[in-house]
């Protein structure tokens, strides 16, 4: 069974094909620049890489142009695009509806309810699969919502102290994302750890970040709420944010509540803080040239990733391991000594040379430490690929 696994942008498409009778990755590629005069292709099948330069006028284009190039007689690496099962897609929000679910009216419309809250993610998903489903009936669309993994959060966790029938009614409580990376860390640490009965801390950071508790392999806890704009600083979201600071800045800024709510979701964060960039490489070369406010960024991420990691030990009783992912965590050694730093007594400790070198899965943590320390490469294509695969053969 071949699976295509999409990821979405409002202007792009990046996907990548698995082989799932052993989980091997076949291809990727993608489109960027979709709509312009000319669109950007590049498609890489076993180590060679392809770029071309076409007009892309929509997703659906894009899907049949990376087919074409997958079935390309002389170097793809499919027979024909029947060979595809499906797209799966890392969908963001359903609201009412969640895990894993064959893209349908019923499930756009549950998407569409939520796209307030996932103002970034939910609309170019939307238009992407109504066109792919319009123009590409012959394969099947599956949606695996971020939200699936966090189910199994307890009420206690999952509610806010606001009227009940908000809840109930309105959808108000505690979602939790990137259910796919804390999922994958949730499925390869005890691969690595040789144990499933495991308290893990998940740590996803990059252009966007959260911590999950995990216990046995399920989501206990997560810091991502209601929407992908709370929990940790983002690289341009603003992450926690008391909402009675709304009316103060309404009166005295003169800015609409659309206006605020924008500048809150896209230029707030590590960039609204620094005002240098939301990205921590550049953040971490201008601190280093003694800029305060990247310094200041910096330090706001890293308190408020210490913060839920503290809560969460709390939480679990302890940690036996702490994974961190994402582009921040997996390559990101200062960031990581940061949020390590000084819980020895708590029986965390890295080995500083192991950090510094590792930009690969590896245990970075020291010898003596009581809780093992990974960096482990995400991988959330595949457990897409792999949740699609499940709906289809329907396990």
């Amino acid at each position: 069974m071949k699976i295509l696994v999409a990821n979405l942008g409002s202007t792009s498409f990046k996907y990548r094909l698995f082989d799932m009778a052993d989980e091997r990755q076949l291809a990727r590629g993608g489109v960027e620049r979709i709509g312009a005069a000319e669109s950007a292709c590049f498609v890489e099948i076993g180590g060679e890489r392809k770029e071309l330069t076409a007009e892309v006028p929509d997703h659906a284009v894009a899907v049949r142009q990376c087919l074409a190039q997958l079935t390309d007689p002389e170097s793809g690496c499919l027979a024909t695009a029947a060979d595809v099962a499906a797209i799966g897609f890392k969908a963001v929000h359903g609201g009412r509806v969640t895990g894993t679910q064959r893209v349908d009216a019923d499930v756009l419309e549950a998407m569409e309810a939520m796209n307030a809250v996932a103002p970034a993610h939910n609309p170019p998903y939307i238009r992407a699969m109504r066109l792919l489903a319009e123009r590409l009936p012959e394969i099947p669309l599956v949606a695996s919502f971020e939200t699936g993994f966090h189910e199994t959060i307890p009420p206690r966790l999952k509610h806010y102290a606001v009227p009940y029938a908000w809840a109930e009614q309105h959808r108000v409580k505690r979602w939790g994302f990137h259910g796919a990376s804390h999922r994958y860390v949730s499925t390869r640490v005890p691969e690595l750890v040789g144990r499933s009965d495991l308290r893990i801390i998940s740590c996803h950071l990059g252009g966007s970040s959260s911590v999950c508790a995990i216990r046995n392999g399920q989501s206990v806890a997560t810091s991502m709420g209601m929407s992908p704009q709370s929990g940790l600083p983002n690289n341009n979201r603003t992450g926690d944010f008391d909402p009675f600071a709304l009316p103060v800045l309404l009166k005295e800024t003169g800015q609409s509540l659309d206006e605020l709510l924008h500048t809150l979701a896209e230029e707030s964060g590590l960039l609204g803080l620094s005002g240098v960039s939301g990205d921590c490489r550049d953040l971490e070369i201008a601190a280093g040239e003694g800029n305060e406010r990247a310094q200041l960024a910096l330090d706001v991420f890293t308190s408020s990733v210490r913060h839920y990691l503290g809560a969460y030990l709390v939480e679990l009783g302890g940690a036996d391991v702490i994974a961190f992912a994402g582009g921040i965590g997996e390559n990101g050694s200062s960031i990581r000594t940061a949020v390590c730093r000084g819980l020895e007594e708590l029986g965390i400790r890295l080995d500083e040379e192991k950090n510094s070198q590792t930009r690969s899965e590896a245990k970075i943590s020291a010898d003596d430490s009581r809780t093992q320390i990974w960096v482990v490469p995400t991988n959330e294509e595949l457990i897409v690929a792999r949740q699609t695969k499940t709906l289809l053969q329907g396990v």
